[in-house]
């Protein structure tokens, strides 16, 4: 199968206006100069002339290959795959760059169909993989070292035998992808992109008006919560009609592959076992009482309310003033960061900065949050921001920067063996916010900026892990009601406020329309269960943390390779180095104590 190049981003919102300086904007020529250049159309090409080639060659045969012939049928698989990435991480970026240009949308679709029915030549290789026999493929990787470095792959696509179907059944989901899930896809990232957001008379975009629910003003937070809701309320038919469709679409799949539970295939991916990710998940559950609950209880008292409003949760302390942080400014803040842990963390992420890596100046059009893509291993990743000059900004810039590096460290592995499972792939991402608030904590020059500082975190800790967790319930809420049949918008707006109910407590008051607000989130929509990969990657990086502030003198250096292992190792193998392992129920009890402890010191500040 065509590599997954889906670029996922990050649910963050930010907040501010003001001169924040030249803001850089991505240069694309690395993958391509044009969409209609010469590079592009001969890759294309290529792939046209190789993909049946491949077939041609190998279909019915794998079975039949001896060791030589198979490293050879691997590289050339490898091989396409990076072409056909390249060309689909081009078109991915110049679409998300402005989703409401009709040219970039329509070569993005159109790439889209190429590589599609070019990969339709490749469906056979996983389904033949899975017809050797486990001693055979045992024999031909122990004759061969190089083979066997791929072993790690074989291993990926042979978890998928029990769930495989026949070979035109394969084809047939794989060529109907490009009008199924791709198409809903796509209709959902241009019908959010092209909202628009009446806030007192001015109309403003998506990303402009989730920025308003950090604003200092009340009054202002109160304005861009209710243009919100009246968007929103009015376009859910909509999104319950995506929602629906993928929702039954994944059923039926899951149905004739035999998958036991939607969120199977999720677990499958990420190569994590289903009681390693309950665990997380009922931990931090029976954590609510004591981290989101009390926390909130304690920032109404701060902003000296019985209550909160849904639109006073992401509210800056009394006393935060509306500083903007310049983006010279944001960058000697984590790179100073990066660059005290280990110099090589800063060297790596230095040319994102000068070379045209980055694109963080907001714009109509422009998709909204941020995220870090990998793009193939023979080119580097690009990181989109959306920037405004907020801390929380500065704290996105070193959660996508980490990214970045970890997927440069990973590339190394070669296309196949570089994608990092979803549980491990926010590693780097988490761990070098950290480093970035530690830095900043260090340098706290009085006890009210120590506590913005403090609450800042556990406010995004609990983002990170709280609100992914409970959003990782609604999403299993929703797919086991939609298999009992179609979801009205109003039964999916209800399982949204049970999960709000849950895990934001009884500190708030749920205004009339806050049930609606599920329909922004991209990750249901492009990547079902998604979101637990957040909170796994926070505990086990509080975990890490916990390791090197004990004073590790290797950390550096198991680190680095942790990172550089890309996916060619289970996360068992990866945290044993550090004498941590996730598959132990109380892995995730160190994180959440980690976020408990924040807020006993932010109580104890009120002593």
């Amino acid at each position: 199968m065509f590599k997954h190049t889906e670029i996922f981003r990050d649910n963050r919102e930010t907040a501010a206006d003001g001169n924040m300086g030249d803001l850089p904007e991505w240069d694309l020529d690395d993958l391509y100069s044009s969409t209609d250049g010469p590079e592009i159309a001969a890759d294309l090409k290529w792939l046209g002339d190789e993909g049946p080639t491949f077939g041609a060659d190998y279909q019915g045969n794998l079975d039949k290959l001896d060791a030589a012939a198979m490293l050879e049928c691997v590289l050339r698989y490898e091989r396409i795959q990076q072409v056909a990435g390249r060309v689909m991480s081009y078109a991915g970026l110049l679409y998300y760059q402005n989703t409401t240009d009709a040219d970039r949308g329509k070569f993005m679709a159109d790439m889209q169909a190429q590589i599609t029915n070019m990969s339709a030549n490749l469906v056979f290789f996983s389904l033949e993989v899975n017809r050797i026999e486990d001693d055979d493929l045992a024999g031909l990787l122990a004759e061969n070292s190089d083979l066997n470095r791929y072993k790690p792959v074989f291993d990926s696509i042979r978890k998928m035998k029990p769930y495989q179907l026949s070979d035109e059944l394969e084809k047939f989901l794989h060529d109907q992808s490009v009008v199924g899930i791709s198409a809903w896809n796509r209709l959902f990232d241009e019908t959010m992109a092209a909202l628009t957001f009446d806030v007192d008379g001015e109309e403003q975009t998506l990303e402009a008006t989730l920025n308003l629910l950090s604003d200092t003003d009340r009054a202002r937070r109160e304005v861009g919560v209710r243009a919100l809701v009246k968007v929103f309320s009015a376009n859910t038919p909509l999104f319950a009609r995506i929602t629906n469709t993928l929702a039954k679409e994944k059923e039926i799949k899951d149905k004739w592959r035999e998958l036991p539970t939607p969120q199977m295939s999720r677990h499958l991916a990420n190569d994590v076992e289903p009681e390693v990710v309950q665990a997380l998940r009922d931990a931090v559950v029976a954590a609510y009482p004591k981290l989101s609950h009390r926390y909130y209880a304690l920032k109404a008292k701060w902003l000296g309310l019985d209550k909160m409003e849904v639109w006073d949760r992401n509210a800056p302390l009394p006393g935060e003033d509306d500083l903007v942080i310049p983006w010279d400014q944001a960058r000697s803040m984590v790179m100073d960061a990066y660059a005290d842990f280990d110099p090589r963390m800063a060297e790596l992420a230095a040319p994102f900065f000068d070379k045209g890596w980055i694109d963080a100046e907001v714009k109509p059009g422009k998709s909204s949050g941020a995220f870090a893509h990998p793009t193939v291993t023979n080119v580097h990743p690009y990181v989109m921001l959306n920037y405004l000059g907020k801390q929380r900004d500065v704290m996105t810039l070193a959660h996508e920067l980490g990214h970045g590096v970890h997927q440069i460290l990973a590339a190394e592995q070669g296309e196949l063996l570089a994608d990092t499972p979803l549980t491990l792939a926010e590693t780097a991402s988490v761990f070098g916010e950290m480093l970035t608030f530690r830095k900043l904590l260090d340098n706290a020059k009085d006890p009210a900026a120590r506590k913005r500082l403090l609450a800042g975190k556990v406010e995004d800790m609990i983002n990170t892990v709280v609100r992914q967790i409970a959003f990782y319930d609604f999403e299993c809420r929703v797919h086991a009601a939609r298999a009992e049949g179609e979801l009205t918008p109003d039964q999916i707006n209800a399982i949204w406020m049970e999960i709000q109910h849950e895990s934001l407590g009884d500190g708030f008051n749920f205004m009339e329309g806050y049930e609606t607000f599920w329909t922004y989130i991209p990750h249901f929509i492009h990547s079902p269960f998604y979101v637990y990969a957040y909170a796994f990657g926070d505990g086990l990086v509080n975990a890490l943390y916990a390791v090197y502030e004990e004073g590790d003198p290797d950390f550096q250096e198991k680190y680095f390779d942790l990172l550089k292992a890309g996916g060619s190792k289970h996360h068992k193998e990866l945290l044993a180095p550090f004498g941590l392992d996730a598959s132990d129920p109380t892995f995730w009890d160190k994180g959440l104590s980690l976020i408990s402890s924040m807020i006993d010191e932010l109580e104890a500040m009120e002593g």
